[in-house]
């Protein structure tokens, strides 16, 4: 299985993309119930939003950090695009 990008910095941005790992939120609520093909396509993602951020003034992102709210949230979605 791939490893988990986390570092344990969880701060989502305005896109809700979290500026420690570069996932969205929707790729970490459901990570360990994905296939090796869709953990590979997510880190390919990750590896361009990350050069995509790297370009820009991290400093200057506003971000928070993620709300149970928006996890139950995320993981509701999920639920619904499985079914």
């Amino acid at each position: 299985m791939i490893e988990s990008p986390c570092v344990a910095c969880c701060k989502l941005d305005s896109a809700k993309v979290c500026i420690g790992c570069y996932r969205h939120i929707s790729e970490i609520v459901d990570w360990n119930r994905r296939s090796e093909a869709e953990l590979a396509a997510i880190m390919q993602q990750v590896a361009a939003r990350k050069a995509a951020y790297q370009q820009q003034n991290i400093s200057n992102i506003t971000t928070s950090p993620i709300t149970q709210a928006e996890w139950q949230a995320a993981k509701q979605a999920s639920k619904r695009s499985q079914d």
